[in-house]
């Protein structure tokens, strides 16, 4: 049983998968990465296990399964203009992620929609159906000014639903129609259904494409990141990419010291190997509700590292969890923080892999609205 408690009243009600406290049954999220559910930080209500007499309280529950949920938002570009960010627009179809990665930062989003960052982000995922004509709309707007769109910033465009959905390759098919230029980050081997459209995009310096890369150990992978390709898969996304043409880097992202920070130089040679011609990192972030969720899974999956990872973290964050400041909060600071930047900078080079902004300068002068139904066509054309 849960039990509800709000400001004036109390009311109980079943919920198969709270277990204790907010601890959910390993049965009932097994193949997901959070290890609990607790309440949005803006929820008025919050939940407890209680044995109700029933008897039930120790019962196998059912497997946590994935809800899709229409959004009903009217448009579809975000902007940006956080100064450590290299780019200014982006499109996110999807809201929460199903790959679960138990660091994704996007987690503490999932509260601003009434759900909780742990297991909801992962399995209540929001769609956008409209996604497609919505960028149409935009694209065509007689003020729009094209800059390049960044995909996959926030959650996965080829997260697992977009195998029946396809909303990302309908995003796709508009870019492409308008030769808007598209950056797309991924850890889909799924980004391999749409390599056709990349492709003839790639000739016209229209895309880049980047495959983040945690780890080469498929174990380790699958604890972190449990419903993401594998990484031989990745690496083979690279590779194919790279043979059609696509200009491709590789995100070890993110390093977790005493955990996977010992394969930097192993991660950039094999995506090296593979085709990738430029390389980025991203140290761990731990905002709100990230740090309560990490450091759970941490003291399951290594509770003899985890207080070792955790020093390391804050060494790297001025003592704190979290070090939200831009420019700090991609690479943190201190002796740890400048020697992960060292080691990635020493094997970025001796591999020849570039790093840094404007190593993919798309084009935007090839930009058009391209003519509609009942469009009256130009008397003479260039």
């Amino acid at each position: 049983m849960r039990k509800e408690i709000h400001r004036h009243s109390t009311r109980t009600q079943t919920d198969a998968t709270d277990i204790a406290g907010n601890f959910v049954h390993p049965e009932a999220r097994r193949g997901r990465g959070a290890r609990s559910n607790e309440s949005g930080r803006y929820e008025a209500a919050s939940k407890t296990a209680f044995d109700d007499g029933w008897g039930h309280i120790d019962d196998e529950p059912p497997p946590l399964r994935t809800t899709l949920i229409r959004d009903a938002s009217r448009t579809i570009i975000a902007t940006n203009t956080s100064p450590d960010v290299p780019f200014s627009q982006s499109i996110n179809p999807y809201r929460g992620c199903e790959h679960g990665c138990i660091y994704c930062f996007a987690r503490p989003t999932h509260a601003y929609l009434g759900f909780s960052p742990g297991l909801d982000f992962e399995s209540k995922l929001l769609i956008k159906p409209d996604a497609a004509s919505l960028l149409t709309q935009a694209l065509r707007h007689p003020r729009y000014r094209p800059q390049v769109i960044a995909m996959g910033t926030n959650t996965d465009i080829y997260q697992p639903a977009d195998r029946t959905l396809g909303i990302a390759r309908q995003i796709l098919d508009v870019l492409h129609a308008f030769r808007h230029p598209v950056s797309i980050v991924t850890k889909s081997a799924l980004i391999l259904r749409d390599i056709d459209i990349l492709s003839d995009m790639a000739a016209r310096n229209l895309v880049h494409v980047s495959i983040s890369v945690t780890s080469l150990d498929r174990h380790l992978a699958r604890r972190m990141e449990p419903r993401a390709a594998t990484p031989a898969r990745r690496i083979d996304a690279l590779r194919q990419l790279h043979d059609a043409g696509i200009p491709t880097s590789v995100m070890v992202a993110p390093v977790i010291p005493a955990i996977n920070d010992t394969e930097i130089e192993a991660i950039l040679t094999a995506a090296r190997d593979a085709g990738a011609q430029m390389a980025g990192y991203i140290l761990l972030r731990l905002p709100l509700e990230i740090k309560t969720l990490f450091r759970e899974w941490l003291e399951e999956e290594f509770p003899d590292r985890a207080a070792h990872c955790l020093n390391l973290l804050r060494d790297m964050r001025g003592g704190r969890d979290n070090d939200p400041e831009f420019h700090r909060r991609m690479r943190g600071t201190g002796p740890y923080a400048d020697l992960i930047a060292s080691r990635f900078a020493l094997a970025a080079r001796k591999l020849g892999l570039k790093t840094g902004e404007g190593a993919f300068d798309l084009d935007l002068s090839q930009f058009r609205v391209p003519p509609q139904a009942g469009d009256q066509m130009e008397l003479f054309s260039v």
